[in-house]
């Protein structure tokens, strides 16, 4: 038997979906607002979280002085934009358009074996004709298929070209982290009350867990990726290789899916070998082994526990982002599809663990403790 409380007359129930309706076109309107800022608020938030210890320890130093700081922060943040990525990324504008006019022209260069590597001792004879008949099979593949990969000419074409649109979101987007910075604990608060209507159990618990994996991802993943890009597209650029941004893009990109520059830097290295004097070779070498191997160095410092979000999930991010946002996107994909992953695993666990009754919960953490004693 219903109260009349609980009865909703027709009026009521007209009135709840007018409400229901002017709150629905509320949203989408201001979705579509925003929409052509997401990439940028979404970049700028992960900038705030990632550098959000940074900011602490100079709010510190400057006397408890959070503006300032902000400040400081978002002058050297964007040096580094406007500086060394804006030159990686227009030195991979140039590759990419010189490849994709060969690829439009049908007339892709490759570069048969050099005469001197047949001198080399030891692998010097194998190594040669191994590049020769790489180079032979790889030139009759792309005869038969270079008709097929014109369209592909197109759509890098039109990557390198939003390139411009891509620096310009990065700058805006480390502004917006600056205003940002000064008031991370109030977004938190925000943020915090927010999920408290969702998860009222577990917010603290999501809140801490996104924080950690933005900062695992954007510190440990693509802040390494692009410091290993930035130092290989040096070295490119001192062996005089032509393609050396678009190089170091391919560095960055495979860096952040956790396969390793070793695909680029070793061929790279036998050409040095090749084409340079001894001297210049070995020092060459070293510096590009020690910038394959730097990633094993920081993303223990940076990364701590490491990350268990799998490398799929990565990989996923990083394509969907770039389709969606462009070159932004390739960023903020792999972060938001990782937190997104995590939050769910997260879920998950205590969904099961809520599931379990009482009694095998009593007898796991019983085993637990006579484990470890």
């Amino acid at each position: 038997m219903k109260t009349p409380r609980q009865l909703l007359s027709t009026d009521d129930i007209v009135q709840l979906l007018i409400r229901l309706g002017l709150l629905g076109l509320l949203i989408f309107w201001t979705f579509l607002l925003i929409r052509p800022f997401v990439a940028i608020l979404a970049w700028s938030a992960v900038l705030a979280v990632a550098f959000r210890p940074l900011f602490a320890l100079l709010t510190e130093r400057l006397g408890c002085r959070p503006y300032a700081a902000s400040a400081v922060l978002t002058v050297v943040t964007l040096g580094v934009v406007i500086g060394p990525a804006a030159w990686l990324g227009l030195s991979a504008v140039e590759g990419l358009k010189d490849l994709a006019g060969q690829i439009g022209s049908g007339d892709l260069a490759l570069q048969a074996a050099p005469e001197q590597i047949r001198n080399w001792p030891l692998i010097g004879p194998q190594l040669y004709e191994l590049w020769n008949q790489a180079y032979a099979n790889v030139r009759a593949v792309l005869r038969d298929v270079m008709p097929y990969l014109k369209p592909i000419a197109g759509m890098m074409l039109s990557f390198a070209g939003d390139t411009g649109v891509g620096m310009l979101q990065f700058l805006l987007s480390v502004i917006v982290a600056g205003f940002l910075h000064p008031y991370g604990a109030q977004l938190v608060a925000a943020l915090r009350a927010f999920l408290m209507r969702i998860v009222p159990g577990q917010s603290e618990h999501f809140l801490e867990l996104a924080g950690a994996t933005i900062r695992a991802v954007s510190q440990g993943v693509i802040g390494v990726a692009i410091i290993q890009a930035l130092l290989a597209g040096i070295g490119f650029k001192l062996a005089a290789i032509s393609s050396a941004g678009l190089l170091a893009i391919i560095v960055l990109l495979l860096s952040i899916v956790q396969i390793g520059p070793a695909i680029v830097l070793l061929p790279v290295v036998i050409w040095i070998w090749a084409d340079k004097d001894v001297t210049t070779a070995v020092l060459l070498t070293v510096y590009l082994v020690v910038v394959g191997l730097l990633d094993n160095v920081l993303k223990p410092l940076v990364m701590g526990r490491g990350l268990s979000t799998p490398t799929l999930v990565i990989l996923v991010g990083v394509i969907g982002g770039t389709l969606a946002h462009g070159i932004i996107g390739l960023f903020i994909g792999p972060i938001i599809l990782s937190v997104a992953w995590e939050l769910a695993a997260a879920w998950v666990r205590i969904d099961r663990v809520a599931a379990v009754p009482s009694d095998e919960v009593w007898a796991a953490e019983a085993k637990t403790t006579a484990i470890h004693h």
